[in-house]
Order: structure tokens, then C-alpha cells, then sequence
């Protein structure tokens, strides 16, 4: 072999490399310009009643998207011809006949939630993860909280993370995961509003909450 063709063989394979890189790059890094869709839980019941009807679903209509309901969606959307990702976006909304009034979320949003969800529970197993996205979302809706995520995550005193600096730790693909299974849907926690690790909590306030589940080495409760 001549050497130029060995420079030749070299340089295509710095190429190959680089472009697979770049994609795995990419593959990991959230965009900006994707929105995130999140629904009631009484639209969420619709999506399983309808998904049931279809003959994909066979759990309860609870409103709660779990690993089933996602799995009934995904398939809905290949039969479909729909981008398979398991979020009911606009698109499947509308090839389910509902309405497609949807509640779009903020990348900075997402962005926000994925690090307070990699601070507050990186190590956890991905359900509690996704509950303690969860546990954010449900206190957005309660009239007790700030509305918005940032003001329930930024709330004085709430969250250890905030107290300690970790909320600026960048989270990882699971967080971002969790988060957005949260959004559109999934509460492990049946709609809890506090969570804590016993074997750390001080607070005999925090002991008095009725707990609900245990899900690694937190307890949520309500």
C-alpha cells in the first residue's frame, strides 16, 4: 500500500469519527425548539379511553401515562405513521380525534425541572426520578404553591439543591427523560406534594405528612 493511500485511509476514518461523534453529541443534547406537551389528567384519560377503544391499551383509565400507556402510544404512533416518541403531541392527539388544545411548555422550563430532578434525586431508580419531577408539577397546580415551575423550585427554603448550589449542576439524559415524563403525564406519586429521605429528614414537620409511596430512598407524601 502506497503512503498516500494510507494518508487517504487516515483521513477517512478521522471523518467517520468525527461525524459519529457529532451525532452522538447531538443525540444527547436537548434542543431548544422541540416543545414539550403536557395534559390533564383528564385529557391523558381520554388518550387511554381512546387508546383502549383502538385496541392498544388494556389498563385502567386513570390519567396516569406509565410505562403501558407509553407503550400503547408508541405503537398507536407507528401503525400511524407518526414520529414514535411516545409523547402525545398535537400530531397524535389529532390522529386520536381529540382535541389538540395542548399546554405547550417552555424549553427553559424542561431545562429547569431536568436540574432540579438530577440534583435532587441523580441515583434514584427512573421512577423516582420522574416522581420528583412529579412532586414540582403537582405543587404548580396546587393553590398552596407558586404557579409557574421556577417559582415552585426557586420558593424559598423548598429544595436542598437551591439551598446548596447543585440546581446548576447540569443534569443528564435520564433527568431530561424524567422530566418530560413528568410533563406529559406520569406521576408515581398519585399526586404528592412533599417528598423526603428518612434517613436524613430533621424536620418533625416533615414526619407528620401522610406518606403515600416509597420510592427509593425517598417517601412522598401529601
Amino acid at each position: 500500500m502506497t503512503k498516500r493511500k494510507i494518508i487517504v485511509l487516515v483521513l477517512l476514518a478521522l471523518t467517520i469519527f468525527c461525524c459519529l461523534s457529532i451525532t452522538m453529541v447531538e443525540s444527547f443534547v436537548p434542543t431548544n425548539s422541540v416543545s414539550v406537551y403536557a395534559l390533564t389528567t383528564t385529557q391523558n384519560k381520554q388518550v387511554q379511553q381512546k387508546l383502549k377503544t383502538l385496541g392498544y391499551y388494556k389498563g385502567a383509565i386513570d390519567g396516569i401515562i406509565g410505562n403501558q400507556s407509553k407503550t400503547a402510544i408508541r405503537n398507536f404512533q407507528r401503525d400511524y405513521g407518526l414520529v414514535v416518541d411516545g409523547i402525545v403531541g398535537p400530531k397524535t392527539l389529532k390522529a386520536l380525534g381529540l382535541s389538540t388544545s395542548t399546554n405547550s411548555l417552555s424549553s427553559a422550563d424542561i431545562d429547569l425541572l431536568a436540574k432540579c430532578v438530577y440534583a435532587e434525586a441523580r441515583g434514584e431508580p427512573y421512577t423516582g426520578q420522574v416522581a420528583v419531577a412529579a412532586v414540582v408539577l403537582n405543587r404548580v397546580k396546587s393553590a398552596s404553591f407558586p404557579n409557574t415551575i421556577s417559582g415552585v423550585i426557586y420558593q424559598p427554603y423548598a429544595f436542598t439543591s437551591v439551598n446548596d448550589g447543585q440546581i446548576k449542576l447540569s443534569p443528564n439524559q435520564s433527568a431530561y427523560n424524567a422530566a418530560k415524563d413528568a410533563m406529559n403525564g406520569w406521576d408515581p406519586t398519585y399526586g404528592c406534594l412533599y417528598y423526603y429521605n428518612p434517613a436524613t429528614a430533621t424536620s418533625k414537620w416533615i414526619w407528620s405528612r401522610t406518606v403515600v409511596v416509597k420510592i427509593g430512598k425517598h417517601s412522598f407524601a401529601k
